[in-house]
C-alpha cells in the first residue's frame, strides 16, 4: 500500500523535507546530518538551501549489562561533548569515572569515522549560525537528544530538527528542546522507520563518503577557520 510508504528512498525524502525547511527561511544555515542514514537526506536539504553539509557523530555510552540502555552519549566536535543521562546513571549505579572512560573509547571510534567519511576535511564553523539537524527518521530519540544538547553549547542562532518520519509523542517531547521542528510523517502507531520507505537499505561507509564528496562545492570552509566550536 503506497500510503504506508510515503518515501521512495532517503534522497526523495530529503527533497520533500527540504521544501518544508526552506519555508522557515533559515539564516546562515548549516545542515548537520546524523550518519549514516541521515546523510542522503541531509545532502538534499543542504543542496536546496545552498548550505554547507557536515556530520554530527554521536556514540552512545551503554550500561554494562544492558548496552542498548544509554547512560550517556558522546558528540564529536573540536571540543567533544559528553551528555549524561543522570536518571539511568543513578539507576544503574554507574560512576562518572565509568562514563569518562567509555567516552574516551567512543571518541576514538568517532574520530575514526570522521576521518573515513570526511578525509580530514575541516569542520564547518557553527557558532552563531542556524543549525539544522537531519536524520532519516527518529525511533527513541536518544541520539538526537544528545546531538541537540551538545549543539546548544555551540551558541547557535537557531536550532532546527528536520526528519521525514518519527512518532508523534517523540516529536512533541523534542519540540521544547529546539526552535523549530519539521517532520513530514508522524504515524500512530509507530513501528519502525524503514516501514515508511520503499528503499531503506543500510547506508554503507563508501556511500557516505561519495555523498559527502557531492557537498564541498556548496560552501568552501573559510581559510584559517578553527572549524566549529
Amino acid at each position: 500500500m503506497k500510503a504506508s510508504n510515503p518515501f521512495k528512498d532517503r534522497r526523495s525524502a530529503g527533497k520533500l523535507l527540504a521544501e518544508r525547511v526552506k519555508e522557515l527561511k533559515p539564516a546562515d544555515p548549516v545542515v548537520l546530518a546524523m550518519p549514516r542514514g541521515g546523510v542522503p537526506v541531509g545532502l538534499e536539504v543542504a543542496k536546496a538551501l545552498g548550505a554547507p553539509l557536515d556530520l554530527v557523530l554521536v556514540r552512545k555510552i551503554g550500561v554494562p549489562y544492558q548496552p542498548e540502555l544509554a547512560a550517556g552519549a558522546v558528540v564529536d566536535g573540536d571540543q567533544p561533548e559528553i551528555v549524561v543521562n543522570d536518571d539511568v546513571m543513578q539507576l544503574a549505579g554507574l560512576t562518572r569515572e565509568y562514563i569518562d572512560e567509555r567516552a574516551k573509547e567512543e571518541l576514538v571510534e568517532i574520530e575514526r569515522r570522521r576521518q573515513v567519511y570526511l578525509s580530514g576535511r575541516p569542520r564547518v564553523p557553527l557558532n552563531g549560525r542556524t543549525l539544522i539537524i537531519v536524520d532519516d527518521g527518529i525511533a527513541t530519540g536518544a541520539s538526537i537528544r544528545a546531538a541537540i544538547a551538545a549543539l546548544k553549547r555551540r551558541n547557535p542562532l537557531k536550532l532546527i530538527l528536520a526528519v521525514p518520519v518519527a512518532p508523534a509523542d517523540t516529536i512533541e517531547k523534542l519540540r521544547d528542546e529546539v526552535d523549530d521542528v519539521v517532520c513530514l510523517q508522524m504515524p500512530e502507531p509507530f513501528y519502525a522507520i524503514g516501514m515508511h520507505y520503499d528503499d531503506f537499505h543500510q547506508v554503507p561507509d563508501d556511500e557516505v563518503v561519495r555523498l559527502m564528496n557531492e557537498a564541498p562545492a556548496l560552501e568552501p570552509v573559510p581559510a584559517g577557520s578553527n572549524g566549529g566550536s
